[in-house]
């Protein structure tokens, strides 16, 4: 534990400097992004194999399918339910604060990978649960279909008996090899996250760059800070109320915000979430189906920032959003969040499912993508907190209260 503690130090001490090297020196710092991006590397290069052995290990020992069925369905509810609960402050936020009123129209060009996007659809988001090859979806870090693959495959050796034993154990195996090569690769994470803040704020530009970004659209930005701010606060007391744990349980995951912070991708820091989740105390079964699911459909923090963007680039436009267009977003938002894939700016491409709903222009994107890279590491650790809440509660009614519902054949 005490090994943690300075672990956790030295990631807020690279945090630090970093935004203070990347402030001052401004591009200098690009020299030194290879090393940022060499430690997200280690860390993506870990998410597949321990998803697929968190998930399949998790669904076998819950034993009864029938049960798990029920889990699934209240752990849907419940990352839905806090996903629309985000979704609706940031919608009346943004129009208590109207941040787009007076914003200057600025023509920017946007990025391949969001220009590329518009054909996405709701229909789109349907598909991704299943792959034609689960290669591919494994080389793109395309969560969806595998934790889908995973969870049947769980589900079926539940129903095959004594057989399924063994590959049950070596399921159980890999996991905990997976979480051994995690602790071992987090040894990096002080340097890699300084690595990372670093190299990204000397590409804005450095601090005097940066902070003319912030003020020309000043306004948008405090909004969506806001909203994710009451958001992690919300879910803070949900965690009080419906689980009695406090700011012990925020302290002990503090080393994954932060690196979630670092990163700007849940799902690459979903294998640390899943090591401070177990340091807390949470329950390995609760741990492997809940965590890869939320870093995969819960994206709380992404589904606030949308729904905000939408209605910031309606006022800076100068268009009237109705009631209904505003219960459209609302919808399309939460819905649109849930396909967002754990990756950085992931956010970009699905905010422009929410324009087209309610035909906004995608070109209003341009007016975010300076700051984007900033909002998007705040929003990713919103979406982690949310991930390892969703975890404990989940864990307090269908294991502390509810324990049989656990009481698989290969339940720890």
């Amino acid at each position: 534990m005490e090994q943690h503690g300075k672990l956790l130090w030295g990631i807020l001490v690279g945090a630090l400097a970093g935004a203070f090297c990347g402030w001052f020196f401004g591009k200098e710092m690009a020299a030194i992004a290879w090393i940022g991006e060499f430690f997200l590397r280690a860390l993506k290069m870990m998410i597949i194999p321990l998803i697929i052995a968190a998930v399949i290990s998790g669904i076998a020992s819950i034993g009864d399918v029938r049960k798990m069925g029920r889990i699934g369905g209240y752990t849907i509810v419940y990352y839905l339910g806090t996903t629309a609960l985000a979704v609706l402050l940031g919608i009346i936020l943004v129009n208590l604060i109207q941040p787009g009123m007076g914003v200057s129209m600025l023509s920017r060009e946007l990025p391949q990978h969001v220009s590329g996007a518009g054909t996405v659809g709701i229909s789109d988001i349907v598909l991704s649960l299943v792959t034609t090859s689960l290669v591919k979806s494994a080389a793109n870090l395309d969560l969806l279909p595998i934790i889908v693959f995973s969870i049947l495959f769980g589900i079926a050796l539940t129903t095959i008996g004594e057989q399924g034993y063994t590959v049950t154990r070596f399921f159980d195996g890999l996991n905990e090899v997976m979480m051994k090569l995690v602790i071992w690769v987090m040894y990096l994470a002080p340097v890699g996250v300084f690595a990372l803040i670093a190299s990204k704020l000397g590409a804005a530009g450095g601090g005097d760059a940066f902070w003319r970004e912030i003020a020309s659209v000043g306004w948008y930005v405090l909004t969506v800070i806001l909203g994710l701010v009451l958001h992690f606060c919300i879910l803070f007391i949900v965690l009080l109320i419906f689980t009695g744990r406090g700011l012990d349980y925020l302290i002990t995951l503090l080393r994954a915000l932060v690196t979630a912070f670092g990163t700007a991708s849940s799902s690459a820091t979903l294998p640390l979430t899943m090591e401070c989740a177990a340091e807390a105390g949470v329950d390995k079964r609760s741990i492997r189906f809940v965590l890869p699911l939320g870093a995969t459909v819960n994206m709380d923090g992404t589904a606030l920032y949308e729904s905000v963007a939408a209605i910031f680039i309606a006022q800076a436009y100068g268009i009237h959003l109705g009631l209904m267009d505003q219960l459209i977003i609302f919808i399309t938002a939460t819905l649109a969040a849930i396909g967002a894939a754990g990756i950085p700016q992931a956010g970009l491409v699905t905010l422009l499912i929410v324009l087209s709903a309610v035909h906004l222009p995608a070109e209003g994107v341009g007016l975010l993508l300076a700051v984007d890279w900033f909002l998007d590491r705040i929003r990713t650790t919103v979406n982690v907190w949310g991930d390892t809440v969703g975890a404990a509660v989940i864990e307090k009614y269908f294991l502390r209260n509810g324990g049989e519902a656990f009481s698989g054949r290969y339940a720890d």
